[in-house]
């Protein structure tokens, strides 16, 4: 906390920050500002919403400490950038940027808000660093909706690719190197290879089996072409350790053929029992042996832990703000609770070499032991009691407000 303390105009919202990010290291099972202001002592959730809503502090200069500080604790060599949406279901559509739209959170088109979030990978561990709020076509024009959410004037549509190459412009810009991967939507996504490429940035995203590439022999669905190689074409490896060992797979590289700088290859991936398929579009600056794009592709599913564990230990999908702002906020604040619990989960497996006998550190180990260390003393029944009793007074008057409502319109 005391790396973001300049981040704030004044002292009140500083320690009401830090009181936030301690609850969100908590063990609470629902984080909301309800639940964190009851963990920190307050009465009320007002000082909560007022740090999110309300009070001075830059989050785009907390985040960008974020970053400093997970670079500065896993490392900079072998470094992956993952790239990836998350969605959090809601009801109405007054929430800031709402609409009825397909999120991988349900598997299918849901009233939902989604994010995209870039994670900073190595060998030592993976956090988000980065996160944009997805704004669909329907909020911008709409300046009714724009408003009561108050959504930035200067802020227009944006897909999900050009909002991943913002966020990946800013790590860059702070001398960050290495791969860049993500899923098809991203790989898809012409401008956004375009500008990698342009910066001479390494990547190997996912693109869909019809995806067109051409070669030597002309140009072709990427599915046609998997089916035309011979059997010597394939090699056995993995991507890595996986919870019943190591994940092979057999794979495939073909040369993508282009008139521009740098080396293009479509490589495939091909399960060895049941035969699926799938297909990732590569490029770098020059020669890279098979194994490391292997490698590069098998880390993608690392932003799915980070969405995993954010999710669980940090609240990530638990917030109920309505506005830009206080989505930014929370978010921000997420972001710096899940890089402290990869900080630690990661100094101490650099320790476990030492002690091979004990098993290897996890976030939510961490969570639990950090939460053991810092508890404070068990609060009074009194004071228990007396926040029950607000919270049932609170929730009795929005449900007489909604049954005023409710009758209002059948009336």
């Amino acid at each position: 906390m005391a790396r973001i303390a300049g981040r704030f105009a004044r002292v009140e919202p500083r320690r009401r920050a830090a009181a936030f990010v301690a609850g969100l290291l908590s063990e609470l099972p629902r984080k909301n500002c309800w639940t964190l202001a009851e963990h920190a002592g307050d009465l009320t959730p007002d000082g909560m919403q007022h740090l999110l809503a309300r009070a001075r502090w830059d989050a785009d200069a907390v985040r960008d400490d974020i970053r400093d500080y997970v670079v500065e604790q896993l490392g900079e060599a072998d470094v992956v950038l993952v790239i990836d949406e998350t969605g959090d279901l809601k009801k109405g559509n007054a929430t800031v940027a709402v609409q009825r739209q397909y999120t991988g959170t349900a598997g299918r088109i849901e009233n939902s808000q989604v994010g995209v979030f870039l994670t900073y990978v190595t060998a030592a561990g993976h956090a988000l660093i980065d996160r944009e709020l997805y704004l669909p076509e329907s909020w911008s024009g709409d300046q009714v909706r724009r408003e009561r959410a108050k959504v930035p004037a200067e802020r227009r549509f944006a897909t999900k690719p050009e909002l991943a190459a913002q966020m990946i412009g800013r790590a860059l810009a702070t001398g960050i190197r290495g791969w860049v991967t993500g899923d098809e939507v991203y790989g898809s996504s012409t401008p956004l290879r375009t500008v990698l490429e342009t910066g001479q940035v390494s990547y190997a995203m996912a693109v869909a089996s019809n995806h067109r590439i051409t070669t030597a022999a002309g140009t072709r669905r990427a599915d046609e072409i998997a089916a035309r190689l011979p059997k010597t074409a394939w090699q056995r490896l993995s991507v890595g350790a996986g919870a019943k060992g190591q994940r092979y797979y057999d794979w495939a590289l073909i040369t993508i053929a282009s008139e521009q700088p740098g080396r293009r290859w479509l490589l495939i991936r091909r399960h060895h029992r049941t035969g699926e398929l799938a297909f990732y579009r590569c490029y770098a600056p020059g020669p890279v042996p098979l194994p490391v794009l292997v490698k590069v592709a098998g880390t993608r599913w690392r932003i799915e832990e980070s969405f995993q564990t954010g999710n669980g230990l940090t609240g990530l999908d638990q917030h109920q703000v309505r506005t830009w702002t206080s989505w930014y906020r929370w978010t921000t604040l997420v972001l710096l609770a899940h890089a402290f619990l990869a900080a630690v989960t990661a100094r101490e497996r650099s320790d476990h070499n030492a002690q091979p006998d004990l098993v290897p550190m996890t976030l939510p180990e961490a969570q639990r032991l950090f939460t053991r260390l810092t508890s404070g003393p068990i609060r009074s029944i009194a004071f228990v009691l007396h926040w029950s009793r607000w919270r049932r007074r609170h929730q009795a008057r929005a449900r007489a407000s909604h049954y005023h409502r409710q009758a209002a319109l059948q009336s």
